[in-house]
């Protein structure tokens, strides 16, 4: 009977044993979430959070985890879940520490220190180097001295249309032409190499194999073709001429004459205000260079290149567009050219 009574109370003090272990492990593991909810941390941990576009709770509190900004990815959910179960993750850059409470953390995550919001921008055909420039820059996509700066040279982008490019000091911006007239989602605060890549691959994607049999029966470079056809796009002020356009340029280039555009020299003027010498500037001009510019002028669009590749077969040599652009004089004698201007000139007021 003793002894019964003495395993009776030897059970007796392991249960007790074991609900004070138990309690003392609840409070020390209390304690323990406790002060992560609370930010109270021995040893500082910095992390910078980027969410992207789509991201969702779990994946947010999978890197918050992973990243010793929290102990429990599922305790930091249920957390979410309970006093902010509305939460809209901006894509954007976090600067986040293991010390910040979670609701702290939650009111970081409101606004990102650097945003990656998703912003729509139009590049319409025809917009040169520093038209991109500038609306990257108002759109908050990357300043316009990084996106200048990511055209100049062509390396480090992986394009087998670009290999053509000559390695020249007269050209300007060695991307200048490849990047694609469109309407494209990007992200405030990209790279600006990053928005570059997906322009030369927007351009990539509208290649047809149309313009590289063109290229190699008249012995043309695709920079070249980009080239001429951006003189074109500029030149082109409505529907239905652009062809006739290309045809002049095109028998004048056959003739070894100068494409004499007015455009080439606007494109001059605006390489001369951004800091580029005479050599460079006149190496642009169709009055002073021998045939094509040492480059594109603007990014034209599809249906230039194409009025290019399908220009109309004519004995033009001369041009000029009247009443403000409406109308266009073609022909193939300089008399008629300069009898017909004087005609009209007094059309343009513009």
């Amino acid at each position: 009977m003793a002894e019964r009574k003495s395993k009776n109370g030897f059970k007796a003090v392991i249960v007790l044993l074991v609900i004070i272990l138990i309690a003392v492990a609840g409070y020390f593991g209390y304690v323990y979430v406790n002060n992560d909810i609370n930010g109270k941390e021995e040893f500082k941990t910095d992390y910078t959070l980027n969410i992207i576009d789509g991201m969702s709770q779990y994946d947010v509190s999978q890197r918050l985890y992973q990243n010793g900004i929290v102990v429990s990815d599922s305790l930091w959910s249920r957390w979410m879940d309970r006093h902010h179960p509305s939460v809209n993750y901006i894509p954007g850059e976090y600067s986040l520490t293991n010390d910040m409470s979670y609701e702290n953390i939650a009111k970081a995550l409101e606004e990102p220190d650097i945003s990656h919001k998703t912003v729509s921008v139009c590049i319409p055909e025809g917009y040169n180097i520093f038209d991109i420039a500038k609306t990257m820059e108002e759109n908050g996509i990357c300043t316009g001295k990084d996106f200048l700066e990511a055209c100049k040279s062509k390396d480090g982008y992986d394009y087998s249309f670009i290999d053509d490019i000559p390695q020249s000091d007269k050209i300007a911006y060695e991307l200048e032409g490849f990047l694609f007239p469109a309407t494209y989602d990007l992200s405030e605060n990209m790279k600006a190499n990053e928005v570059v890549d997906e322009m030369l691959g927007a351009f990539a994607d509208r290649i047809k194999e149309e313009w590289r049999t063109y290229c190699s029966e008249n012995n043309m470079t695709m920079y070249e073709l980009v080239t001429l056809s951006s003189v074109v796009e500029k030149e082109t002020l409505g529907q239905g001429v652009a062809e006739n356009i290309a045809s002049v340029f095109i028998n004048r280039l056959g003739e070894g004459q100068k494409l004499q555009s007015d455009v080439t020299i606007d494109y001059g003027n605006a390489l001369r205000e951004n800091g580029f010498n005479d050599n460079v500037v006149e190496s642009y001009n169709t009055y002073k260079c021998k045939a094509l510019p040492s480059g594109p002028i603007c990014n034209p669009g599809v249906a230039n290149i194409d009025a290019v590749v399908n220009h109309s077969d004519t004995d033009y040599y001369y041009f000029f567009s009247y009443n403000n652009g409406a109308n266009f004089y073609f022909t193939d004698n300089y008399t008629d050219f300069s009898e017909k201007w004087e005609q009209v000139k007094d059309t343009n007021t513009n």
